[in-house]
């Protein structure tokens, strides 16, 4: 008979190697049980459970949490991470999901980050990776510090923006001192993202500079 952990770890380590959905419905189902028993690892448990269900997730999770108890091996603690699985399942695709921000114009940039960029005493680099219909997909910070090309590389911008599928991409960046006014490397930095952009299908379309409640759009002052 296997060791009831060494097969209980191989879904584990699938998951962190391959992502969770790779995983077949036992595997992860032997993830939230833990471990098995002197007689079935956890995968084997899994199929036993998944069995009366005809192997389908909806069909177990329909089931009353009484007939859980009646496979081998799953006692009320294993019941108990899977009726907390099924639940938690439930509540999200019942969850409405939050309305994602669009931008179609310099000050919705500001009334997106504003908040948090206007009073640090540091500069942050950030993108906005946008969608075709010019909504946000992700705001990433690229680096904190005092901004330079040597430390906002291309390859660091668009790599997360790739990583989203992003239509286009905002660049955005605050000024501590109070003064939006683009610096000389702000403007240095901001072309050498573009000819990248341009070289990538993946266009610059704007860099807003925030400092204070005051910003500086590089699009509507024609810098691009």
């Amino acid at each position: 008979m296997p060791d009831a952990g060494t097969c209980s770890d191989r879904p584990r380590e699938r998951l962190w190697r391959l992502g969770a959905a790779s995983l077949t419905g036992a595997e992860l189902i032997a993830i939230l049980l833990g471990h098995g028993d002197h007689r079935h690892d956890a995968l084997a448990m899994a199929s036993l459970l998944l069995k009366p269900a005809g192997g389908g997730l909806r069909r177990l999770a329909a089931r009353p949490p009484g007939e859980l108890l009646l496979t081998a091996g799953v006692g009320r603690a294993k019941a108990g991470r899977l009726l907390a699985a099924f639940e938690l399942a439930d509540r999200i695709a019942r969850e409405e999901r939050a309305a994602v921000p669009r931008i179609a114009e310099p000050a919705d940039v500001m009334r997106l980050v504003g908040s948090r960029l206007r009073d640090l005493q540091v500069e942050e680099f950030h993108l906005l990776a946008l969608d075709t219909r010019s909504r946000v997909l992700r705001d990433v910070l690229v680096t904190r510090g005092l901004l330079d090309s040597s430390l906002v590389h291309p390859r660091e911008v668009f790599r997360a923006a790739i990583s989203e599928a992003a239509a286009g991409i905002i660049l955005v960046h605050n000024h501590p001192s109070g003064d939006p006014t683009p610096s000389a490397e702000d403007r240095a930095v901001t072309r050498q993202l573009v000819a990248a952009g341009q070289l990538l299908d993946l266009p610059v379309y704007d860099h807003v500079i925030v400092a204070g409640d005051r910003f500086v759009s590089f699009a509507t002052a024609g810098l691009l």
